[in-house]
Parts: C-alpha cells; structure tokens; sequence
C-alpha cells in the first residue's frame, strides 16, 4: 500500500505469530511443509517443527504414486534415511506421535517407537527386512493403544510378535499380514533381494493360532499369500467372530470350498477375498510398490539434512 511520502511497505512473513504459521501449515501436504517451510527462515524452520504438526507420518502415499519398485530401496542407504526422517518425526512431536506409516524402516526407529511414543494407535512398516521380532515385541509391550499394524512382506516378523501384540494391544482391530505373490515372483525378481524372497515365512498357521486366540476382537484381516491352511483358518474363524473384512488372495494352502464353509458363522462378514489360482499380472501389479523422490538436492540444504 502507498503511503503518503509514496513509499511502498512490504509485509514479513517471518514476522507472522507462531500460532498464524503452525495454522498455514497445517493445510500444507506432508511433502510440501517438508521441502518448503523449513528452507525459507530460521523462524519458520522452528514452526516447522512444532509438535502439533507431527502427530501423524504417512509416507504411503507417497510411495504408491509411481508404480514400480525401486531396487535401491532395499540398499542400507535408504534405510538409513527413512529412519533418520522417522527419528526426526519422533523427536519434533515430542513422543506424541499417534500414527506412521513408512516402509524399508529398521528396528532402531522401532526401538525409538516403543521408547518415546506411548500413545502409538496406528503403525503401517511394510517391505521392512530389518524389523525383527525383538523391536516389534517391544512395541506390544509399550503402545497399548495400538489399533491398526501393517506389517507386510516383514520376514524378520514372526508368530511371537502376533502373541505379544495380541496379549498387550487389546483395541487391535485391523492386521495387515500379507506376503509377496509367491505365484508370480518375476514382478520381484531384480528388485527384492533373492535371500529375502527365499526367506518368505512358513509358519502360517503358527500365526493364525496366534491371531485366534489372542486378538478375539479382529475385524479387518488381511493375510494374502500366507502358508496357513484351513486348520489354521479354522483357528481364526472359531475364534475372531467379530470380523468384518477377511483377504485371503493368494492362500493357495486354502480352497474356496473350505474359505466358504469355515467363515459361514462369521455372521459380520462383509468381504472376503478369495483365493484366485489364475492371477493376471495386472492385478498383482496394482499393488506393488511406488515411489517418491524423497531424498533430492532439496534434501541437502544445512537447514534440512537427513
């Protein structure tokens, strides 16, 4: 605005209230408060880190915007950044993260998890070879809160982590267990390392006696390309009456008869995806892994390096 010695005033947007900053980023995306905000001053670097705007991570949908999986994601490098990014997250929220989702994470930001965010309702770590059974049990015991796990293609994960969590998270009601399409694994092949994709569990009704009898208030199950039979089956369907949801792509130990006469008595089940032993590449690929250029020269400003 012109003033009367016809001179130009300017405003500062660094002189703008913590409170009027922290409500404009609120409406910003994850990615752009990341790549933006924090490079444009020091004050907004420090509003960048306020804890109200880091209750929730969720890279998913990031990953899922290209449709191939990189090769690169499987190297230490970035599994090393993504925990770096998740060890940030932690820290700027104060331990008051509600919910992540990541993959290719490791059991130190795992450790980090059970340490420092208590109030942990939502956990989403798939594709994740360095989460093991030790860091996840040690989630069970610490994050009573927990409601939805994703813990898919984590091979290092096994029926112990499912009788913790299900002993000491008595509001889980969504589990996420699938494993890699062992009908078609030339999509992985070139990509997954070939020792991780020969280390695909077996011990599928290990985890479904595990689901059984300790998460009764189940209602959204996927277990696609699991090892379990329909003795495992069985143990999951006598006991999780509750169920609403229930994926069993890809079970080829399963037929549809035994799928068909073992959830009759489910009377909340809504869905059930079926076994399908033709199993068109187009539709496996509809859920393989994307990507997001997370880690640009953007990345490698002093102000934000991971």
């Amino acid at each position: 605005m012109a003033t009367a010695n016809n001179q130009t005033t300017t405003s500062n947007w660094s002189d703008l209230t913590h409170e009027c900053l922290v409500n404009i980023l609120t409406r910003l995306t994850l990615k752009d408060r990341w790549v933006g905000p924090m490079l444009v001053c020091k004050s907004w670097l420090q509003v960048s880190k306020d804890p109200c705007l880091h209750t929730v991570f969720d890279l998913e949908q990031a990953f899922k915007l290209y449709p191939n999986e990189c090769a690169s994601w499987w190297a230490p490098e970035f599994e090393r950044k993504v925990d770096n990014m998740v060890r940030r997250v932690v820290e700027w929220s104060e331990g008051g993260v509600t919910e992540i989702r990541v993959r290719h994470c490791s059991d130190r930001v795992i450790d980090l998890l059970a340490k420092r965010c208590q109030n942990l309702e939502i956990l989403s770590i798939k594709s994740c070879p360095n989460v093991t059974d030790e860091s996840m049990i040690k989630i069970a015991f610490a994050c009573p809160k927990l409601k939805e796990l994703d813990i898919s293609y984590c091979y290092e994960i096994s029926h112990k982590s499912l009788l913790a969590l299900g002993q000491k998270c008595p509001h889980l009601s969504t589990l996420k267990r699938n494993l890699m399409n062992c009908l078609d694994p030339s999509q992985h092949i070139g990509i997954v390392p070939a020792s991780y994709l020969n280390a695909c569990p077996q011990d599928g009704d290990s985890e479904a006696a595990a689901i059984g009898k300790f998460m009764p208030q189940i209602l959204h199950l996927e277990l696609r390309f699991s090892k379990l039979t329909p003795r495992g089956l069985a143990l999951i369907t006598e006991r999780c009456k509750n169920l609403e949801h229930l994926d069993l792509w890809g079970c080829v130990n399963v037929k549809n008869r035994d799928i068909a006469n073992l959830t009759s008595g489910l009377t909340n089940l809504k869905t059930v995806k079926k076994i399908n032993f033709y199993i068109p590449r187009s539709g496996v690929n509809a859920e393989r892994y994307g990507h997001w250029r997370l880690y640009d020269d953007r990345f490698q400003t002093d102000a934000f390096r991971i």
